[in-house]
């Protein structure tokens, strides 16, 4: 693939990628993220792949960086997802201790 076609298609993602996120409103935005985890996960595998044929090592560097931040941004992904399902989990209460038990 020439460079034209790949630049093409890096700044049509952009546009996309800035519409997509600025329609959704941010009560939605949290429950969301594990859709767009999946989405994520999909981006860094074709980040992989595009780096895989890559020939020249300004493409194999820009593809790794892209690949790190991707890996980044996945995992931060599940993280927040992790920590939001925990808000909604039922608190357990405190263990208490019997009084006058057997020493």
């Amino acid at each position: 693939m020439d460079g034209i076609a790949l630049l093409t298609i890096f700044v049509l993602s952009i546009f996309v990628g800035l519409e997509v996120v600025s329609k959704v409103s941010t009560v939605l935005h949290t429950p969301l993220m594990s859709g767009a985890n999946a989405i994520h996960g999909i981006v860094l595998l074709g980040g992989i792949i595009v780096t895989g044929s890559a020939e020249h090592p300004l493409e194999i560097t820009l593809g790794v960086i892209a690949i790190l931040l991707g890996s980044i941004n996945l995992v931060g992904g599940f993280v927040v997802t992790d920590r939001m399902l925990e808000m909604f989990k039922p608190k357990r209460p405190a263990p208490t201790e019997k009084a006058g038990g057997s020493a």
